[in-house]
């Protein structure tokens, strides 16, 4: 799906990472990690269209970055963020409607689908910003998901989540993964990233990218 191909990354002259190379299949489980400064995010913005590599190439086969749902890292803007559950997953569809006012039944059906998926159905007409930070994560992964056509682009979804909700998002993404949904996650918890994940790509002075158990054994 994505190919990645002595590729390098930065902006203006200054280069952040230098002769990567690495590829995802469907239905893989990619954990990126690396210290700050590493390359993470730049990554992350190349993937989605919003910048272009410094150098080398970046195939993605018959995907567009229109296909990739998107959970960001969150904000105190989107944590206080005063709209209903139910009104932030369906606006998931607003990307692929290309910004069309109305939405459709099966945009309903859709968003129904992945609030159910996640359970936070019952929340639907809670406001966003009353709920606790593992279910606000739950609420922007289902938007993600309403998004998404082929990949999910996780950026930390994880951070600041307490231990208990922090494992049960392991849980649920793990989960996406095992009914077929490619995972790309942005991780600063390695011990996690590998108990999780297929594959593993370490940025930062040394690049690492190959199977979570190659990984372990490096």
């Amino acid at each position: 799906m994505i190919s990645c191909q002595n590729v390098a990354l930065g902006y203006g002259a200054r280069v952040v990472v230098e002769d990567l190379s690495f590829t995802v299949d469907a239905g893989d489980y990619l954990c990126v990690v690396g210290e700050n400064g590493a390359g993470k995010s730049t990554l992350v913005k190349t993937l989605l269209g919003l910048q272009k590599p410094l150098r080398g190439k970046i195939s993605l086969d018959g995907i567009t970055a229109g296909d990739i749902g998107y959970l960001p890292q969150q904000t105190q803007i989107q944590k206080d963020f005063p709209a209903s559950v139910e009104e932030i997953v369906l606006s998931g569809c607003l990307a692929r409607k290309k910004f069309l006012p109305f939405y459709s039944a099966e945009d309903k059906a859709t968003s129904a689908r992945h609030m159910e998926l996640l359970k936070i159905k019952s929340l639907a007409r809670r406001c966003f910003r009353e709920l606790s930070g593992g279910q606000q994560q739950r609420v922007l992964l289902a938007r993600a998901l309403c998004a998404a056509k082929k990949i999910l682009l996780l950026d930390e979804p994880i951070a600041g989540l307490d231990p208990e909700a922090a494992a049960d998002m392991y849980k649920i993404i793990s989960e996406l993964n095992r009914r077929g949904t490619t995972i790309i996650m942005i991780s600063h918890d390695v011990d996690e990233a590998v108990k999780y994940a297929t594959h593993i790509l370490r940025l930062g002075d040394k690049i690492f990218f190959g199977t979570s158990e190659d990984f372990r054994h490096a």
